[in-house]
């Protein structure tokens, strides 16, 4: 459930005719040990605190974190007065996928003796434009809503909220999704990138509908989702907006709910400190996932909203951050009491030194708790250790 980094420090490039080639990604591994909510105690109906199993509250693994590993290859070239691009993204993990190739058992266990992990292919797109004119993007790419807050969250090349163990092809943490900000996930869409204007750059496009993923059966969609974001940039200022709308058509009329979200946010750099912070909200945009838990049984939408707040300071080499994130979900009007999840919040703390321009060594610890509209309250903690290496 993740994304590159940014720019890598160096990438690979190979002049071929009038192309460029490109080469970019990473690698990042982590121990990962954590301490999960008892099974005894009822569970929070979307909560992310983890919770024991087996008699056990207790885990370790090797995982990948927030990010999966990743190789994007790109080609560039310049026809017509026209800057053209392509890109694909792959994205390995290192945790076994449950379903292996070589076993082809489909069983519950995530992690046994001959077992593959899997490719997760989530960009591949196409842009056109120059400065004058502005940019085409056509493809799989991020999304626009929620994308700028989880590339500024500081447990991006980390691991955030999370227990390892994870299930291909995702291989990825939580990081502070859903507990501060909706996944802003890969969509296929079609969007134009007006050109620099002071500083201030306009998106708006449209990209493929998104069906609930709690909705179970497939309905067709009539028309596309929408969005748009606003940046500006100014030194050591960034500003951002984003905007998502999308109507579902459910199994029924009944079913039909309508979305609409927005975000807000920006980070100020002075020197070594960094403060970041972001605020989203939404009818029918659900928790943690995009549309999930969105509408009520009978198409009533769901409120819901949330904020990611985070300091920095770097000093040399190191940096040292602590970031508080909660997102929170209402009922909808009239909607009975239940196990749903009403608030997933969490902080952490981290320390991220860059031993190398492109090699970062890292330790964070992370407490997580969910409540549910009915009082039940899920508690967890990690500490992870590892590495991420950029080329």
């Amino acid at each position: 459930m993740t994304l590159l980094a940014g720019p890598p420090a160096a990438a690979v490039e190979v002049d071929a005719g009038d192309w460029k080639l490109t080469a970019s990604g990473n690698v990042n591994v982590h121990y990962i040990h954590s301490s999960c909510e008892e099974e005894t105690v009822a569970a929070v109906t979307g909560g992310l605190a983890c919770r024991g199993a087996a008699g056990e509250d207790k885990s370790s693994s090797i995982s990948n974190g927030l990010l999966p590993a990743a190789l994007a290859i790109g080609a560039s070239t310049t026809q017509n007065g026209y800057d053209l691009t392509v890109t694909f993204g792959f994205y390995p993990g290192i945790s076994t996928n449950d379903g292996s190739p070589n076993l082809q058992q489909g069983a519950d266990l995530l992690n046994t003796a001959l077992g593959t992990t899997s490719i997760d292919m989530r960009q591949v797109f196409m842009t056109f434009g120059n400065d004058s004119i502005g940019t085409f993007l056509l493809g799989r790419n991020i999304g626009l809503f929620g994308a700028d807050v989880i590339l500024a969250d500081m447990t991006l090349p980390g691991v955030g909220a999370g227990n390892g163990n994870y299930a291909a092809p995702a291989n990825t943490s939580l990081g502070s999704i859903g507990l501060g900000y909706i996944y802003t996930d890969w969509l296929g869409q079609i969007n134009y990138t007006t050109p620099d204007l002071s500083g201030f750059k306009l998106t708006v496009g449209i990209f493929d509908p998104l069906e609930p993923i709690t909705q179970g059966v497939a309905t067709p969609e009539g028309s596309p989702g929408y969005h748009a974001k606003l940046q500006y940039t100014n030194g050591p200022i960034y500003l951002s907006a984003s905007f998502i709308g999308q109507k579902h058509e459910g199994v029924t009329n009944a079913d039909d709910f309508d979305s609409r979200g927005f975000d807000v946010g920006g980070k100020l750099t002075f020197g070594g400190l960094e403060i970041m912070g972001w605020y989203y909200a939404g009818e029918g945009m659900g928790t943690t996932a995009l549309y999930l838990f969105g509408a009520a049984p009978g198409g009533e939408e769901r409120d819901s909203d949330g904020f990611l707040a985070q300091v920095t300071y770097k000093f040399g080499d190191t940096k040292v951050g602590v970031n508080f994130g909660q997102s929170n979900l209402d009922l909808a009007p009239g909607e009975p009491i239940s196990a749903l999840v009403e608030s997933n919040e969490k902080y952490t703390v981290g320390v991220y030194h860059s031993l190398t321009e492109n090699l970062t060594l890292l330790a964070e610890f992370t407490d997580t708790k969910a409540e549910a509209h009915n009082g039940i309250e899920n508690d967890s903690s990690n500490f992870n250790v590892g590495a991420y290496l950029s080329f």
